[in-house]
């Protein structure tokens, strides 16, 4: 074996890696079983003990500390599906952001022009600017878009005389910064709201961002604050001095109604608080930020003492004599990120509530300044008026990120309309007398608070401070939102509740253990000591995966876990492909070290042709899919690369071991010694019989799929969908009959899972995305639920698509199908040179594709299971392309490989492929067997939600392997079988030139 040494190198150094990346998770799921054992159940309780540890070291490598916060964030995190929590899709409303643009104009061509847009978006891909100035030319208007749109606000970038291409390109970028804030504005929020691992996204080439909330439960809460309008405004600020006197009376105020409700300081103690000097009360804060506590006693002490200034240091500064003074500006103090709530807590106490004058409104930064783990606190002053801001951020025309051309550093420029300039001007004069602050303030959180040093007029104005590049880039957007009064709505939403999320928790562990402890067994009992290399193998490829899915930050999802196991397949996979060959080379009488050698190169290109097919089908997945559907196609990429690196490198290893210490090694047992040997079955012969039986499965399944058709899910057709469980089982007949009353229409109830559990899915305001939509379906849900009397129920989880979503994932999930089934050829053409194989591989896929289609149609209702199409199922049905073609290359490979044997013998054509059939039959039949058990497994023990999607890939793997062997290879033959004899090509002549 070459490069051993780097291959173990190799070995050594992706152990080191992977243990260190998943070392993160063990970390930090030891933390939270901490949590969980010191609440005891409380869920406030154990988020409290998080909060108050999230900058603390639990971590220790002695080179690196890594506090609770940072292990999060590098740990291998759970999906929705496996966690609970909230799920939601945004749309940005591009609609109404070009009516904004164009002051709202009443012509009725434009706005006619603009609802087709967004009629026809619902069913393309093509952007909504696009399809606006398309339907806009086609209404024959006189009036040219550049006239809409060449308002006052808009002077820098379109004129009257602007073209068609310069609003095109307007109204792109304007929609491009109304995605990228309304991105920056959610990420703020969700940030705030304090959800452990959050994943927002915008979803390239749309208007829409997707977002995961693990563990979230309050739904509510969690629409008003996704929805709500950004509001950008400016305001005055307080100085520190003014506001350091308020502070320390509420420090005090609060040391006195602590003692008294848990009597824990002494009178003496709280006499020596009361008399404490200012200046005494500033050095002691100052010490305690720079030194450390002799004691914990000390640290108790000072808290007692004051309870407020232990968790909010006031904003001070050391003069060059050494004396702690009050800084100037509007921050007033800083904190550390885990102890904000409790001052928010102490704050909003009624006694100090009484204390704070309203003209004084306390606001956080949008982010910590000084550290990882601080973040300041501002005084902000409310003046008269509904909001108490001296200006809304509507009167902002434009903002850019730039640098100040004298000293290169980051700057914010903004341009305010005529109405700001104006009021920007008397503002800044009068913040300029006394060098006072004005804060840029959205959705309560302060984003910066520049001091001015002088009157701004004509309303261009730059702000600067200690900014880096990214934060320039975050103020500009946020000031842009003043004029991008856009809104975003939720038009996909899926709530899982942690009951479930914890059942399919359990279903994906145990149906992966199941499926490994039978994967080995059957690797042991059929190929003896090979069979125990190859489950070294095995389980290093798992343990491989796991390890770069966490060192990616990939999603671990139910279908991920489905990929994991369905990983271990082809490994097993391209283990078999090694040991038949070792076996053939013995046979053959070679020694055992040259058939492992002989065998493993004889082997190589079966096993990168095969894998690289059903890795192309990933890339598809990874593109067109979305949630977990994501997470399936990165772990079945991921889980390729590693299965190829174990199969090939490791598994080698461990026979090259066993050479080296002289140890027998069996590649099967007497019993699986010859199965299949000798094998003539006349697949060439008979294809016209299989050619018929195909057919014959095809044309039923057409025929039920164009006659009784799919149970589409919620996903392809909209509406909404509960998983509802009882807690004693219900007749579906009457659940059923009750919702139909409250919806009036049609109601889909399923059984899911068990008898007391159901799957609700109704159409009932299908185009309506509101809040108050929303509520009336919950409502009339609750209604015809409560119908079934003396049998609690509670909901598991929901899920809502919109009439567009639904629309882009069926374009998705058709594309997603068309382009691999043409990667593939492309890649079987490149790799055999012959048109032929690529037409059989194509035939044989479209076969197997239908043939799935059809028994999802045929069978739906018949089976005690839900055969939904959705997108599990268009994961499940590039699976099996990707597995069916997998098999199909591993005979053409063997066909190729016996017609260059066969150069000169004059051999038939159909003899050599019915040769290649035969001898790849043994392979074909033990991998899919393999597969096959592993999604046995899956199906019965991976739990109810991915039944159906076991269920494809298990009908996919037989009717994959039954083209393989009887359908893709007899089409080639019939295509190409003018050639019925192989001769070795004539030797050209050569030609003798006479001088």
């Amino acid at each position: 074996m070459q490069s051993k040494g780097l291959i173990k190198f190799l070995v050594a150094v992706l152990t080191v890696a992977c243990l260190y990346a998943l070392s993160f998770t063990f970390v930090t799921r030891k933390v939270e079983r901490d949590a969980e054992a010191y609440a005891g159940g409380d869920i406030a309780k154990e988020k409290a003990y998080l909060d108050s540890i999230a900058g603390e070291v639990v971590y220790n490598l002695g080179v690196a500390k890594f506090t609770y916060r940072e292990c999060k964030a590098q740990e291998l995190p759970l999906g929705l599906d496996l966690k609970g929590g909230m799920n939601v899709t945004m749309e940005i409303s591009l609609d109404e952001l070009i009516r904004n643009l164009a002051n709202n104009p009443k012509d009725e061509k434009f706005n006619n022009a603009l609802t087709t847009a967004i009629q026809k978006s619902k069913s393309t891909n093509t952007s909504i600017v696009d399809l606006f100035i398309n339907e806009y030319k086609a209404s024959g208007a006189s009036a040219t878009l550049a006239s809409f749109f060449a308002t006052k606000d808009n002077s820098n970038f379109i004129s009257n005389n602007s073209s068609e291409a310069d609003v095109k390109k307007f109204l792109q970028i304007e929609a491009d910064n109304a995605i990228q804030n309304s991105f920056k504005v959610l990420r703020t929020r969700i940030d705030k709201f304090g959800v452990a691992s959050p994943n927002i996204q915008i979803q390239q080439g749309t208007n829409r961002i997707l977002i995961e909330l693990p563990g979230v439960n309050d739904a509510d809460r969690v629409r008003k604050l996704l929805q709500g309008s950004a509001k950008l405004e400016f305001y005055e600020t307080h100085d520190n001095g003014q506001i350091y006197p308020l502070l320390d009376n509420i420090n005090r105020t609060l040391a006195s109604s602590l003692k008294s409700t848990e009597n824990t300081v002494a009178k003496a103690d709280t006499a020596a608080t009361d008399t404490t000097k200012k200046e005494n009360l500033l050095a002691n804060l100052g010490g305690n930020k720079a030194a450390k506590t002799d004691s914990s006693a000390a640290v108790a002490n000072m808290a007692a003492q004051n309870p407020l200034f232990s968790v909010l240091m006031p904003s001070i500064y050391q003069t060059p004599d050494g004396q702690q003074q009050l800084a100037p500006g509007a921050q007033i103090g800083i904190a550390a990120l885990k102890d904000t709530a409790k001052v928010n807590a102490y704050f909003e106490r009624p006694e100090i509530k009484a204390l704070i004058p309203a003209n004084v409104k306390l606001l956080w930064a949008v982010k910590p300044e000084q550290s990882a783990s601080l973040l300041s606190l501002y005084a902000i002053k409310v003046g008269a008026g509904e909001t108490g801001s001296v200006l809304s951020g509507d009167v902002i025309t434009d903002a850019r990120d730039e640098f100040d051309p004298q000293t290169n550093s980051p700057v914010v420029s903004m341009k305010m309309n005529s109405y700001g300039a104006k009021e920007w001007r008397r503002v800044t004069a009068k913040a300029s007398q006394k060098k006072e602050a004005i804060a840029i303030v959205l959705d309560n959180v302060v984003y910066s608070a520049p001091t001015v040093q002088s009157e701004i007029a004509g309303g261009n104005s730059s702000i600067s401070g200690n900014f880096t590049i990214e934060d320039t880039k975050d103020l500009a957007n946020v000031l842009k939102s003043g004029r991008l009064p856009t809104t975003a709505k939720i038009v996909e939403e899926a709530i899982v509740g942690p009951s479930l999320g914890q059942a399919a928790i359990d279903a994906g562990l145990n149906s992966s253990l199941i499926a490994v402890v039978v994967v080995m067994l059957f690797m042991v009992a059929y190929y003896n000591k090979a069979g125990w290399a190859a489950n070294i193998a095995v389980i290093f490829n798992v343990f491989f995966l796991l390890g770069i899915l966490a060192s990616l930050n990939a999603v671990l999802t139910l279908p991920g876990i489905a990929g994991i196991v369905l990983t271990m397949g082809t490994a097993v996979d391209a283990n078999v492909l090694i040991n038949e060959r070792i076996r053939e080379e013995i046979r053959g009488g070679k020694s055992i070290r040259q058939a492992i050698a002989d065998g493993y190169k004889h082997a190589l290109p079966s096993i990168l042709d095969g894998q690289i097919t059903t890795f192309l089908v990933g890339v598809v997945l990874f593109f067109f899919g979305s949630g977990p559907i994501l997470g399936f196609a990165t772990t079945l990429m991921v889980g390729i690369i590693t299965s190829l690196f174990t199969s090939i490198f490791i598994s080698r290893l461990i026979f090259e071991f066993m050479l080296e210490r002289d140890m027998k090694i069996n590649v099967s047992f007497p019993w699986s010694a010859n199965t299949l040997l000798g094998a003539n079955f006349q697949f060439i012969k008979k294809r016209k019989l299989f050619y018929t039986i195909s057919i014959i499965a095809v044309a039923v399944s057409l025929i039920s799929i164009f006659t009784k058709g799919f149970s589409w899910g919620v996903d392809f057709q909209g509406g909404r969908t509960y998983t509802v469980r009882y807690e004693q089982p219900v007749n579906l007949e009457e659940v059923r009959k009750n919702l139909d009353n409250e919806f009036k229409s049609t109601t889909e109830v399923k059984t899911f899972g068990s008898a007391n559990q159901v799957r609700v899915t109704t159409t009932y305001h299908i185009t309506e995305t509101s809040d108050e939509a929303d509520a009336e379906v919950l409502a009339k849900l609750n209604t015809g639920l409560e119908k079934i009397s003396g049998n609690k129920y509670e909901i598991l989880s929901s899920q809502k698509v919109g009439p567009s979503i639904a629309s882009d994932i069926t374009d998705r999930a058709a594309w997603s199908a068309i382009i691999s089934i043409l990667i593939i050829a492309v890649y079987i053409f490149v790799r055999f040179h012959k048109w032929q194989y690529s037409v059989g591989a194509a035939v044989a896929t479209i076969h197997d594709g239908i043939i799935l289609l059809g028994l999802f149609s045929l069978l739906d209702g018949i089976v005690p299971f839900s055969l939904d199409i959705d997108q599990h199922f268009v994961a499940a049905f590039l699976t099996v392309l990707g597995y069916s073609v997998n098999d199909t290359v591993v005979v053409f490979d063997r066909i190729r490989e016996d017609i260059n044997k066969s150069l000169g013998t004059n051999k038939y054509f159909g003899d050599v492929v019915n040769h290649a059939i035969n001898t790849t039959l043994s392979r074909t039949i033990i991998t899919s067997l393999t597969i096959i058990f592993v999604l046995v497994v899956l199906f019965i023990f991976g739990g109810e939600v991915i039944r159906g999607f076991a269920f494809a890939i298990l009908v996919g793997i037989v009717v994959g392997t039954y083209s393989s062997i009887i359908l893709a290879s007899p089409v080639v033959y019939d295509l190409g079988k003018n050639n019925n004899s192989i001769s070795k090509p004539k030797a050209v002549e050569p030609k003798v030139v006479t001088p």
